[in-house]
This record gives C-alpha cells, sequence and structure tokens, in this order.
C-alpha cells in the first residue's frame, strides 16, 4: 500500500518505510532547520521526488497558480529518472506500506497528491490511502 502524510504527523506501524520527498528540512528561508522534522521522523530521504527548485521558487514566490503548478510538478515526473524512481517504489508497495511524507498539511494542494496521481498511472492495481 502507498500511504502520504504530513511529515510531523504521528508515527504508525501501518505507515511502513517512512519517505521524506521533500527537497529540504528546513524553515520557509531554506536555510534554518525545522526542528520539527527529525531524522526518526522518516526512514529514507528522496528529495529526488520533491519538486524541482526553480519550480517551487515559482510557486511560493512568485505566484505561480496551483493548476500550473500541476501540470509542471506532473511533467517533472514523466522525466525518466523520476518516472523509474517511482516505479520502483510504487513496485515495492505492492508488497509492504510506503509512506510519503511532506510537510504541507492539505494534501488538495501538495505535491504528494500529484505524485500519488502519477504512482497510480503507473501500476494501477496500487492500493493507497492518502491524508
Amino acid at each position: 500500500m502507498l500511504k502520504t502524510k504530513p511529515i510531523i504527523s504521528d508515527i504508525e506501524k501501518t505507515d511502513g518505510i517512512r519517505m521524506s520527498v521533500m527537497s529540504r528540512h528546513t524553515l520557509n528561508d531554506g536555510i534554518t532547520p525545522n526542528l520539527n522534522i527529525l531524522p526518526q521522523h522518516y526512514n529514507l530521504w528522496l528529495p529526488s521526488l520533491a519538486p524541482p527548485a526553480k519550480l517551487l521558487g515559482d510557486y511560493y514566490k512568485r505566484g505561480l497558480s496551483w493548476d500550473d503548478f500541476s501540470i509542471r510538478f506532473l511533467d517533472f515526473t514523466h522525466t525518466k529518472n523520476t518516472e523509474s524512481t517511482i516505479t520502483l517504489i510504487g513496485t515495492s508497495a505492492l508488497r509492504i506500506n510506503v509512506t510519503l511524507l511532506c510537510i504541507e498539511d492539505n494534501l488538495d494542494r501538495c505535491h504528494r497528491s500529484l505524485l500519488a496521481k502519477r504512482f497510480k498511472e503507473l501500476i494501477p492495481n496500487l492500493d493507497m490511502d492518502l491524508k
């Protein structure tokens, strides 16, 4: 099963392998460590599944709409390296629980929802629990 949830949410046994898909574990300034995100909150850190820095900057600093962000991020997930990472994790999630983690509370405005969509496209029989 593939799950998604905020990285600072409670750790549950059913989370399985917890993977941070954030580019960095800092506050919004990009430098100061976010003291709410501790190494024990995740098992693996995969910044390769985070939105590219330019895309994040366009969204947070230059007012890129969520719809345009979504299109550009999904385009990013079609690149060879990203797609192969998604496929590898997704096929693993057919056998074990994998939870993708990001700082955003609102799944509707988080790249976790877009990643989940891409996982489902590549592995249609993958069960999901999205938060």
